[in-house]
């Protein structure tokens, strides 16, 4: 039976492995040892968040070498995109990331209105913020759940999917649907704020800090999982910035950067929020910045209520005909609306010639959408940085010195969407 070694604390030097940063190489002292065991770890394991696929090499029960494997959800969305026209290729981007699918919305709507130079409405703007940080909720829920599900904590799944199902009832009170809803469209909104949002979205701010702090009772005193979770999965401020790490992960290991605060967008700069860094750069302070994320993601929406309640009636998507589908009770009426609405749906509005990159603040942390234009009615090229391909990146370095039961915890801290991943 293997027994845990005493807990150790960030380290200085650099653990990130040579020559190949993501891959952990077996030691040449044990690599002809007939003690070695290969084992493959997913792709179908629940463990690996989908469909991860970890060639791990065990000494016993401590892991000595790791490689991950991706590619087994590759899907092709970037080049799917390229085919279609700006308009419809909205619709890809949320799938790409199926918990964050606002956020990945949002970026590439940003980047469109960017090289259109199309100004949105503010009580468009203010409502983009609140549903990210709901979807930022939603994410970290799933996130949550699963994990604690992952180190033995059963009942913490079915109190975050509890929280979680208010949140998809508020998406689909909005658009229709609880995911990948469409919502965000270049120039503003598909649709109105429908009236009863308001007072179900403050419904649901009112009990959320209550819930994070039942979350936190479940498990933060659980002698197991604090065992699991404390001294685990260590990545130190140096590594993580090298290995390019962003979000949660960079912030649980000291480094305080928030896109949000650093280089805001929406209207970020206007709404009061901390930035939860915590120093240990361990599995349980990824895990607590994810927690006081959500406390810090309620403050926003409370706040974006607030400003929403006072743009009652004003405009929630831009008025530029050539790229914003007419109101529909005018389709009857005007045969100028007709046209451009046909125009629009069938062949697309044109975006200028052009390249640009554009981030935000994913749960995941940095998300990018590099977009390029050849003025036609098509993306010529469509890229996405998808902030959990660089979080696996970290995976090697995190598992250092890790038994096989401890890599359970530290691949569901790094927080990765394998369909983010492969794209």
């Amino acid at each position: 039976m293997a027994i845990a070694p005493e807990k150790p604390t960030i380290y200085t030097e650099s653990r990130i492995p040579h020559p190949i940063p993501t891959v952990l190489e077996v030691p040449p002292e044990l690599r002809d040892s007939d003690d070695i065991l290969t084992v493959n770890f997913g792709p179908n394991h629940p463990s690996t968040h989908g469909v991860l696929r970890l060639v791990v090499d065990l000494d016993g029960e401590r892991v000595v070498g790791l490689k991950a494997v991706v590619g087994y959800l590759h899907t092709g969305f970037e080049k799917n995109m390229e085919q279609k026209t700006w308009w419809k290729a909205i619709t890809y981007s949320p799938r790409i990331d199926y918990l964050s699918f606002q956020n990945n919305e949002l970026v590439f709507v940003l980047a469109i209105e960017k090289l259109l130079g199309l100004e949105v409405p503010p009580k468009a703007t203010w409502m983009r913020m609140l549903l990210c940080e709901l979807n930022r909720i939603h994410s970290h829920l799933v996130w949550l759940g699963t994990a604690a599900l992952e180190l033995g904590a059963i009942s913490m799944f079915w109190y975050c999917f509890r929280e979680r199902d208010l949140v998809l009832d508020l998406f689909e009170l909005v658009a229709g649907y609880r995911m990948h809803t469409r919502y965000f469209q270049t120039g503003g909104l598909a649709e109105d704020i429908p009236p009863g949002f308001f007072p179900e979205c403050r419904t649901f701010v009112e009990r959320m800090p209550k819930a994070v702090d039942e979350y936190e009772q479940l498990v933060d005193q659980n002698a197991i999982w604090l065992e699991r979770t404390k001294g685990v999965g260590l990545l130190s401020a140096a590594d993580a910035i090298a290995l390019g790490q962003s979000g949660p992960v960079l912030r649980g290991s000291g480094v305080d950067w928030d896109l949000r605060r650093e280089q805001p967008y929406l209207l970020y700069d206007h709404v009061d929020f901390a930035v939860p860094v915590y120093p240990n750069g361990d599995v349980w302070d990824r895990y607590k910045v994810h927690m006081d994320e959500m406390r810090e993601s309620t403050r926003i929406v409370v706040q974006c209520l607030r400003r929403l309640e006072r743009l009652e009636g004003e405009p929630w998507t831009s008025d530029d005909r050539k790229v914003v589908l007419p109101p529909r009770e005018e389709l009857h009426t005007s045969m100028e609306s007709l046209i451009h609405h046909f125009k629009i749906v069938t062949e697309g509005y044109r975006v200028p010639e052009g390249e640009v990159y554009v981030t935000i603040e994913s749960p995941r942390g940095e998300l990018g959408c590099y977009v390029v234009s050849d003025g036609g009615p098509k993306p010529w090229r469509v890229k996405f940085r998808a902030p959990s391909f660089v979080a696996l990146e970290a995976t090697a370095t995190c598992m250092s010195d890790a038994l096989v039961a401890d890599m359970i915890a530290i691949v569901g801290s790094l927080d990765t969407v394998m369909g983010e991943v492969d794209r």
